[in-house]
Formats: C-alpha cells, structure tokens, sequence
C-alpha cells in the first residue's frame, strides 16, 4: 500500500531501526516546526501549498532545518507522486526515468509528480539543464534542497522558473519542542521509555545543537538508549548525561563554497564595523572549522590597508608581523597573532580614503583622457627636449615643500578625513595646498 508521499510505506522494522530524526520527521504542516517566516498563517510558501499553487520551488538553508520533511509535506499535500534523487548519487539516467515516468504518469492518470533533488548544487550544470524543459513544461514539479547559495551554485535558467525560500537555523525553543514530542511519542518517538528529562538537559542539547535538528534528536535518542534505569525504574535525562551525549560538532564550512564566502564576508565586515567581539567570533568559528590560517592573515592585512589605512597606518605594521608570525610558528600559537591583529584593526580609527583615491585615479585613466606629463617633471631621456626643466627641488625649501604642479590638471584624489591620525595629514594638505593657491596656480577640487 502507498503512503501519503506516493511511494510504498516502509516495514515497520526498518521505520523502528531509523534513527528518531528519521522517525520524527513531520508529516503536516501542523506538525512542522520552525520556519514561520515562510510557514507561518498567511505567508507566502504556505498559501501556495495550501492552494497548490505552487510550480518549483529552490529551499535553501543549513542541515537538519526540514528541508527533506518540507518537500514531502508539499507532496502530500498536494497529492502528487513523490520522487527523490540525490544530487551526489543520481545521474543523468535517472533524472530521465523519471521524467519519463512523470510524463506517463500524467498523459495516463492525470497526476502530477513532485521530484525532490536533495544536494541539487551537486548536480553539473549539464545535469541540471536536463530538468529544465520538463520543469518548464509543468511535467515534473521540481522541489530543490541546497545548503549553498542557489544564486551561485544554481543554474540561473533553473533559478529563474523556480520560487526561493531560505530556511534559517531553527530556535532553541523550536529544538525544546522537537525534543519534547519525541519523549512523548511512544510509535515514532521515545515514549515507549520510561524518560524522566531535566529542563537544562533539553536546554542544553538545544543549545548544543546550534539550529540543526537531526543533531538535537539523535543527541537525545544517544542518551535516552545508553542511560540505564535508577532504582525507581525511571531513566534519569540529567544534564551531564546530556553534555556525554553530543560531542564536538562539525561547523558547516566548506573550504572552496558559500559558508566559507560568507564567514569571511562576515569577519571583513565586523573588523570595518569597529566590532572585535564579532571579529573574533568569526575568526574562532574558521579557526574551528580548519580555514588556511594564511588566508586569514592575508584579509587581516588587507583590512589593515583597506578600511584602516592612513587613520592608524600602525594597523598595516601589526597585520604584516602577524602574517609573519602565521607563518613563522603554525597552529596552535598561530590563533594568538591572528586574534592580536584581528582586534587591532577592528578598534582602530578607520579612513578608505587613499584606497578610494586611487579608485578615482584610476577611473580617470580608464575613461578619460590620458594626461601628459608636465615637462617639469619628465625625466633625463627628455632632456635635449626641454625635459625637467623648471622643476623644483622639494628639499631645497623651507618645511620641504615648494608650490609647484604635478598634474596638468591640478586635479585632486586624496581628501583626507578627520579620523585618527589622517586628521594631522589633513592638517599638512590643506597648509600646502594654500600655498599652492597663493602662488596663483588653480587647484580642482
């Protein structure tokens, strides 16, 4: 007999074998938990499912947020035949036998089929075009789970015929409530053991589980099958027993894809905003997951010159010695210098003003006209033609400086703010350039 997905039920000893995550998989919308930015009553994905208005649908987000029970909840509820592949598994092959079957399916019976690609950024771009005329045509419904970016790892063909819905990181509140309907259900669940749970101990594999709920119900079902009965006969879920029970958890960081992209986004970002708690939050999170530790250094660096510059160009000076020491002494020690210089950067006064002067220059060499040299200036291989001529020597002047011109134009990049130590460089430029105007010379600005 088939089941509401469309496929035929699992025995009954393969479904007590699964793990609880697989047990517990929602079976409604009612039962679905998290998700309420998508989910909740009058939101977009759920008025399309509950009026099955719904063509193909891309659902990205982290492992264990109901992705997979998301796309077999559509299935059912739309009573459509439900088909799943796998983006490291399926070939091309399969993708046509079940297209073709989706074809018969529909000339024959009039009914739809729902094709689930779980890890759909794992399909090539020649496999993911195979999908394309039949998601097209309304043969197959396509439902698409990624944990990368589908902007990036979609084909854009694909993406653009398809609706995208990002899942977040479920609760600790949504985690509790997982936990605690599968302590009392005794057909899917645990409540066939005689559990006795410690509100820290739920709080605690919550919280442990950072938004992933196969993790948080698998943590659970571990100490739950390996705590024995106290002499009352009830099986005491303590917070200790929690802690055993979940072990050093794997960040979601791919070295080469988005979580990467975004955690170093992130790390920029929270350094350029002046924020070192942040900072070294990304910075530990990477260091966690195994990033390059000189690839760290070189965005320290690059910071220190980008966003620091002239305000604190002290910042540049410890970035570089820290990439040296990066280098000099490896990990463990290596975090130390890291977050030394992490920190640096992300309190120091900040100016992008010479990065973004030389951004001005050069749009003006690629779009504008080239400006000639002023002979003044030109070199010695010039000189039979007049070349630097009336040029002034900068040290031969009092404070070092002589009002002369160095560009035809007299234009100016550099506008220096008021930030740090790039507010006495202000200072220095605006003395010399009234010189420069009072010699009678025009200065653009």
């Amino acid at each position: 007999m088939d089941d509401l997905f469309g496929a035929a039920a699992e025995p009954s000893s393969v479904l007590t074998d699964a793990p609880l995550a697989a047990r517990m998989r929602p079976r409604t919308l009612s039962e679905f938990v998290g998700q309420q930015h998508i989910l909740g009553p009058g939101k977009l994905l759920r008025r399309a499912i509950e009026a099955d208005r719904f063509s193909s649908v891309l659902l990205y987000g982290p492992p264990g947020v109901g992705k997979t029970s998301l796309a077999q909840i559509i299935a059912a509820s739309t009573r459509a035949h439900f088909e799943r592949l796998s983006g490291v598994e399926g070939s091309t092959a399969d993708m046509r036998r079940v297209i073709a079957a989706a074809a018969a399916r529909l000339r024959n019976k009039q009914a739809r089929t729902v094709l689930f690609v779980d890890e759909l950024h794992r399909f090539n771009k020649a496999q993911q075009d195979v999908l394309l005329p039949d998601v097209e045509s309304g043969i197959i419904r396509l439902i698409g789970a990624t944990t990368h970016n589908p902007f990036y790892y979609v084909n854009s063909p694909l993406v653009s015929r398809s609706q995208i819905f990002q899942l977040e990181l479920l609760s600790q509140e949504d985690l509790v409530l997982l936990a605690e309907r599968a302590l009392l259900d005794p057909e899917r669940g645990l409540g066939r053991y005689p559990v006795r749970a410690d509100p820290a101990a739920l709080s605690f594999l919550a919280e442990a589980s950072e938004g992933d709920g196969r993790r948080c119900l698998n943590a659970l079902e571990l100490a739950v099958l390996t705590t024995g009965a106290d002499a009352s006969g009830c099986i005491q879920l303590t917070k200790e027993v929690a802690e055993e029970s979940i072990q050093k958890k794997a960040v979601l960081y791919d070295a080469d894809e988005g979580e990467h992209y975004d955690t170093i986004s992130a790390f920029i970002k929270s350094m350029r905003g002046s924020d070192p708690d942040a900072a070294l939050y990304w910075l530990a999170k990477m260091l966690y997951a195994g990033e390059d530790i000189r690839f760290i250094a070189r965005r320290i660096v690059i910071a220190a010159s980008e966003d620091v510059g002239l305000a604190d160009s002290n910042a540049l000076v410890v970035a570089v010695a820290a990439q040296q020491a990066v280098e000099f002494i490896g990990m463990p020690e290596a975090r130390i210098p890291l977050a030394h210089a992490t920190v640096y950067v992300a309190t120091a006064p900040k100016s992008n003003r010479a990065y973004a002067g030389l951004g001005k220059a050069l749009e003006d060499v690629e779009k504008g006209r080239v400006l000639a040299i002023p002979p003044h200036l030109r070199g010695e291989g010039s000189k039979r033609f007049g070349g630097g001529e009336g040029y002034l020597y900068a040290h031969d002047y009092p404070e070092g400086y002589v009002p002369q011109a160095y560009l035809p134009e007299g234009r100016v990049y550099y506008v220096p703010s008021d930030h740090g130590l790039e507010r006495r460089i202000k200072e220095r430029l605006d003395h010399w350039r009234s010189l420069f105007e009072g010699k009678g010379e025009e200065v653009s600005r």
